[in-house]
This record gives structure tokens, sequence and C-alpha cells, in this order.
């Protein structure tokens, strides 16, 4: 019987699917353009996060929309990826592992991006029409509040409901957990929103 489908090599197969998507999660790649633009650290300013909003704190418009375009494509070459090689069920494990990655890295000592780039990547790999629908919140309420940080939570609040009705079950499960993982990785956004202190897109500090 075919190692891919016999049932009991499935957990080595999946577990291969979680490193894979990890390594590609974890490349820091908000750190690795700053540097080589001759900005430094991009951790040393701002909110000290190396996603593309700190980024955008630099200045530069254009690494900070390379920072989020890559940041994405890694979630989602990690579905694909896996997708490819051994299946449904292994590229929702690679895609939960790249949102992981770029959350906790393990070259920066697992203090990583707070993932919506990620997440949006992965979006697109497992429910591309859902990716839209993400892209479509988030620009809404960016354009009438102009809080990344409540765009991300809102859209990230919306689609695994939606996903809950339409189905599939497994995907709406894995953008559950990343929901959930995410909201708790902004929980000092949401507090800064309640309070009234967010910054808000385009605003240095």
């Amino acid at each position: 019987m075919s190692a891919l489908t016999d049932w009991q090599t499935a957990p080595a197969l999946l577990a291969l699917a979680a490193v894979i998507g990890y390594l590609f999660g974890s490349i820091p790649f908000g750190l690795i353009l700053t540097r080589m633009a001759g900005l430094g650290d991009v951790r040393k300013i701002g909110s000290g996060n190396i996603g593309a909003t700190n980024v955008l704190r630099t200045g530069n418009k254009k690494l900070a929309a390379a920072t989020l375009l890559l940041d994405a494509l890694k979630g989602t070459a990690a579905v694909l990826v896996a997708n490819a090689l051994w299946g449904y069920e292994a590229s929702l494990v690679a895609g939960f592992f790249a949102f992981l990655g770029h959350l906790f890295p393990v070259w920066l000592g697992f203090k990583g991006g707070k993932g919506v780039a990620t997440y949006i990547g992965v979006l697109l790999g497992v429910a591309p029409l859902m990716m839209l629908a993400f892209a479509l919140i988030w620009l809404a309420t960016a354009f009438i509040t102009r809080y990344s940080s409540l765009s991300a939570l809102l859209a990230m609040l919306v689609i695994p409901v939606a996903l809950w009705v339409l189905g599939p079950e497994k995907t709406a499960l894995l953008v559950t957990l990343l929901s959930v993982i995410s909201w708790w990785k902004h929980r000092e956004n949401i507090a800064r929103l309640l309070s009234g202190t967010e910054s808000r897109i385009g605003q240095k500090g």
C-alpha cells in the first residue's frame, strides 16, 4: 500500500506538513527587508513588531507593501505545497503552522508578528473567496476608522462565522483557531482601542 494511502503513516505526513509550514511561516520578511534597505532593526521602532504595519512606520510604503505581500504568500505557499504533496488535511496543518511560525519564529527567540498578513495568505490557500471578503472588510473598516488593528480584528471575527455557515467545517475550524490566536496577540491593541490611544494608519510611533 502506498505511504500516501496507508493511514498508519498519516501522522508522520501531517507532522512533515507542520514542519514545512512552520519553516515557511518563520521567515521574518519585515526584518530582512528593512535591514537590506539599510533601515536597521524594525523591532526597535514603533510597536517593535516585524509585520507590515510597523514597517510602514519607517516611512517606506513600498517596503511595507512588500512585507505584507511576502508575509501573506508564505502562508499561501505552505498551504499549496502541502496540498500538492499530501492533500487537503495536510494543507490545513501546514497553514496553521505557517501562522504559528510567523508569530513564534525560532530564529527571533519566538518573538514574531501578529499574523494578519499570514492569516490572509492561509485564507488565500484554503478559501480564496473568504480572503477576498476579508480584504473588503479590512479596507472598508480602515477607510472609515484608519485603525489597522480594528480592521483586522473585525475581519477575523466575521470570516470564521461565514465559514461555519458555508463550510467546510475543517476549514472553518482552522480559521477559527487562527482568529482566536490573533485576537490574543492583539490584546494590547484592543486595550489601546478601548482607551482611545491606538495609533492610526500612517501615524508614526
